[in-house]
């Protein structure tokens, strides 16, 4: 059950113990070549860091390097979401905006699952960049606490969403934002539910498909609203009350989250450290726009 006080990283011996397929040696090799990379934050990034990109990357040593460069290089440069993390007014704006809940009981499939909804319904109040950089910031968290996960579904309830809300949506951020999730997010994305699908889903779909791979467009499942379609997927009781579910109630869970962020301030200043120094890579520096082109178009790094 998630705790709101004070974190600890998942213990090493018990990932090992998760994953008997990684061992020691698969890590400390992919320690040993990341020393050789000046420009990475070796001294900072974890072992259970490195077990979570070879897992991801289904213990390939050559995929995990690319991912890891990527990851921790977007890291550096994406600074909406990625610097001066602090529960400051944005952040507590944006949860009190938009819940941003772990569920307590993993899916029908044996998933974690993060479920979000929107709270206060006031398109005003929402800033789609404070919002990322919140379910970011609840993320990192999550994970540090319980380390690999055999999927990851991620629940998007719509009952509060209108028109308003889609206007307010970055094209420029939600490019960065879909590009990081799909090409170097440390977890396995198995599912992406959107629940009381409103009368203009297809607009969101319109919105989201030039920058979604095939393979995530094929794991996106759409319920409408009074279906009970999603519980194939996820137990009813695992959400909240407002939600028909025998969890905690929307308030309750909203000021857990708040808390434990508030908390948690040494691990964000430990994670900040976790960033790149471009111009010791041996390549050259990377930019924004140099990774993403004019056109948003994403050029691939070239790993030494």
């Amino acid at each position: 059950m998630m705790m709101s006080g004070q974190i600890q990283a998942f213990p090493l011996e018990k990932e090992y113990g998760k994953n008997p397929d990684i061992s020691r040696e698969d890590i400390n090799k992919l320690r040993e070549w990341l020393k050789t990379q000046p420009h990475l934050p070796e001294e900072y990034i974890t072992d259970l860091d490195l077990i979570l990109i070879y897992f991801c990357c289904e213990k390939s040593a050559e995929v995990s390097k690319q991912v890891l460069d990527l990851h921790f290089t977007l890291r550096t440069l994406l600074t909406t979401w990625f610097k001066d993390r602090e529960v400051d007014k944005k952040i507590i704006n944006a949860l009190n905006t938009i819940l941003i809940a772990p569920l307590p009981a993993p899916t029908v499939n044996g998933y974690k699952a993060i479920y979000s909804r929107l709270i206060d319904g006031d398109p005003k109040r929402y800033i789609f960049g404070d919002i990322i950089r919140a379910f970011m910031m609840v993320f990192d968290l999550l994970q540090y606490e319980e380390g690999t996960w055999p999927g990851f579904v991620l629940l998007i309830d719509m009952d509060l969403a209108s028109m308003g809300h889609l206007a307010k949506i970055d094209i420029s951020l939600l490019k960065q934002v879909l590009f990081f999730h799909q090409e170097c997010m440390l977890v396995k994305l198995k599912e992406l539910h959107f629940l009381n699908a409103p009368y203009f889903m297809d607009k969101v779909m319109t919105l989201l498909k030039p920058f979604m791979k095939k393979s995530l467009m094929d794991i996106i499942k759409v319920h409408e609203r009074g279906s009970d379609s999603l519980y194939k997927y996820v137990q009813k009781n695992s959400f909240p009350k407002e939600s028909g579910g025998n969890y905690k109630d929307n308030i309750t869970l909203r000021d857990e989250i708040i808390r434990r962020l508030e908390n948690n301030k040494q691990y964000f200043t430990d994670e900040s450290r976790r960033r790149v120094n471009e111009s010791l890579r041996p390549s050259g520096k990377k930019t924004i726009e140099g990774l993403f082109g004019i056109e948003g178009s994403f050029k691939k790094l070239d790993i030494d």
